[in-house]
């Protein structure tokens, strides 16, 4: 029987990448760190507060989101949003996420092409 344990370390590498590409997808519409964390959530990306926020500050010093204040309320809250170079990597780390989801489906059904000896296809 397999160890939950090591289920669960790998589930949580699977993800690790994907949370980048989920946040960037998210943040097109602009929201601020509390809410993309209960966003995730409930699209079945479950992510730590100590581990978005630090992730959402080098996206935004990546220049791949922007943000505002917003001092409206009582208490001021940080907003993100997508910058137009966000959207490129989105878009180009999705496509990436696709093609590879094919790839696994094709070794799954055992319809990948061969190997040659090597490893290199």
């Amino acid at each position: 029987m397999l160890d939950p344990e090591v289920v669960a370390v790998h589930g949580q590498e699977v993800r690790r990448g994907s949370v980048v590409v989920a946040s960037l997808l998210m943040l097109r519409t602009p929201g601020y760190g509390y809410g993309l964390l209960e966003a995730l959530a409930d699209a079945g990306f479950a992510v730590e507060a100590n581990t978005l926020y630090p992730l959402l500050r080098r996206l935004e010093k990546q220049g791949l989101l922007v943000s505002e204040w917003n001092t409206d309320e009582s208490r001021p809250r940080k907003f993100y949003r997508t910058s137009a170079a966000g959207e490129e990597l989105a878009t180009s780390l999705l496509r990436e996420w696709t093609a590879l989801g094919r790839s696994l489906d094709a070794l799954d059904r055992g319809t990948a092409p061969p190997t040659t000896e090597g490893g290199a296809p």
